[in-house]
């Protein structure tokens, strides 16, 4: 079973919007500044940068973190950086989300910022007269019932009203769906879904918990109804009391459908959006698809799922591509989308094995993750960042075992800002107290709206890179990292957005 609120989810709003951002940690550095998180903090002096390691060691060096790893690297934004301070910059860390920094940025510079993903329809010849449609998919996680819906309405205006054989083709991604390094229970959540060609609806089943009287359970209700059918809810759950503690948990049976519902939630309070992964996400797919091509009476007498190659007379019906990369890599970093990232990897990969036909070296069977990770190593390099900085094993920072560095994220961020596609990188990014999972951190402070980030957040790991702009000085560029901490997320987060504040206050003196 797997808790909807543990801290590997916690990062993204939706789904897993149990965090409630507590009131900011007000921390005192010395005699620099006092870091308080309202209006307050708008009239905080400024401080000279040689003051700026003192006043971070203050943050990093209380008594709670004396067993955790800090990795920070802060230096100005410019062709030739100087760096301002740095602890262990060089080390690695499990990066946690901030893997999603390096897995755009080589997706953005190697794809450019209109590839679009198509999802397509073919007709297969027939001598018998047998109409046979395959729908080939190319892992587009955006793809959605609307899509679907489309998809079967341009099917019928081009005459078709019969389907003898619909055949869904998951081909385009090779290898495991669900990642061996991930852990059991996130495979479970709508987090941690399976990542194949033919996506839809992010392959999760997404439901809402609302608070009912004192003492019954929790309400569950489908965001799409029909999924419902064939479901089995085992509902434990119940409202609580205004001053009881609130959690929800979130399961489901690896072998049945079955969802397990466990927590509580006070009464009166809000309703809260949960979301379990889908069991078979090509064969949901493929019945989601006949149900919409019965909105449109079109009958489907058989389907079936691909193991064969396309043929090469199929012959193109039509086809939906997805929205321009630049508006996917928003969704990605700003709302930190794990399925996005992974599919969005497995693409470059598949890109990179079909562009390769003069490697002998690489055969046709070569997992798309894997080609992947190597294509996103290969424009790093390219952009000018060390290989020997970060050991990638995902794209979305799910996996414990991706190791990165700060200078390795700092240097990602470097080499973006000087891309021609850099204004389209940092829109892609979270803003502090404006949008993405920085929404409701730096609120009323002199960050907000001055930082341009990336979150990341597992147990016991927090992490926060990008670009600041301080109140008296140039542009930085920074990476807070940090390891092996036994607090609560909100806590580990406030003393993150202590530093972020001191180094919003910065002048050149």
């Amino acid at each position: 079973m797997v808790s909807c609120v543990s801290e590997s989810a916690s990062e993204q709003d939706g789904w897993r919007s149990w965090w409630r951002r507590a009131t900011q940690l007000a921390v005192t550095v010395g005699c620099f500044v006092s870091l308080l998180p309202q209006a307050a903090a708008q009239t905080a002096p400024s401080l000279c940068r040689a003051n700026l390691a003192p006043g971070i060691e203050a943050i990093t060096n209380r008594p709670e973190f004396r067993r955790a790893r800090w990795g920070i690297l802060v230096q100005t934004l410019e062709a030739t950086p100087q760096t301002l301070y740095s602890h262990d910059a060089d080390k690695f860390f499990i990066p946690a989300s901030n893997v999603k920094l390096l897995t755009t940025a080589a997706v953005l510079n190697q794809l450019g910022p209109e590839f679009r993903i198509r999802t397509s329809v073919y007709q297969i010849p027939s001598r018998d007269g047998m109409v046979r449609l395959r729908v080939v998919g190319q892992g587009d996680p955006s793809f959605s019932n609307t899509q679907l819906q489309v998809l079967a309405g341009q099917l019928r205006q081009r005459g078709i009203r019969q389907i003898d054989q619909l055949i869904a083709d998951d081909q385009f991604f090779r290898g495991e769906t669900f990642h061996p390094n991930w852990e059991w229970e996130d495979i479970q959540a709508g987090y941690g879904t399976a990542v194949n060609s033919l996506i839809l609806n992010q392959n999760v089943v997404a439901l809402t918990l609302v608070p009912q009287a004192l003492g019954q359970p929790l309400q569950v209700q489908w965001d799409d109804p029909s999924t419902a059918a064939g479901w089995q809810v085992v509902n434990r759950s119940r409202t609580v009391a205004t001053t009881a503690a609130e959690y929800v948990q979130v399961g489901r049976d690896l072998s049945q459908p079955i969802l397990y519902v466990d927590g509580q939630l006070r009464v009166g309070s809000a309703a809260e959006p949960v979301a379990v992964s889908i069991p078979q996400p090509t064969q949901h797919f493929l019945e989601r698809l006949q149900q919409a091509l019965a909105v449109e009476q079109i009958r489907v007498n058989q389907t079936r799922i691909a193991s064969e190659p396309l043929p090469a007379a199929a012959q193109l019906v039509t086809a939906i591509e997805s929205a321009p990369l630049a508006e996917l890599i928003q969704e990605t970093n700003q709302q930190s989308n794990n399925l996005y990232a992974e599919a969005l990897l497995r693409i470059l990969g598949r890109q990179s094995i079909d562009s390769s036909t003069l490697d002998t070296s690489t055969p046709d069977t070569t997992p798309t993750l894997a080609a992947g990770i190597s294509a996103l190593e290969n424009e790093l390099s390219w952009l000018g960042v060390d290989s020997s900085s970060y050991r990638l094993v995902d794209g979305s920072g799910l996996a414990r075992q991706n190791l990165l560095s700060p200078a390795a994220l700092v240097a990602t961020l470097q080499a973006m800002a000087q891309s021609p596609y850099a204004a389209i990188y940092r829109h892609s990014l979270a803003v502090a107290g404006v949008r993405g999972t920085l929404r409701s951190r730096f609120q009323e402070t002199p960050v907000q709206s001055r930082l341009e980030g990336k979150t990341g957040a597992l147990s016991g790991i927090a992490a926060l890179s990008g670009y600041l702009q301080p109140m008296d000085s140039s542009p930085l560029v920074f990476s807070i990292l940090i390891n092996q901490v036994e607090l609560p997320l909100t806590e580990i987060q406030s003393a993150i957005d202590a530093i972020v504040e001191l180094m919003t206050t910065l002048k050149a003196c």
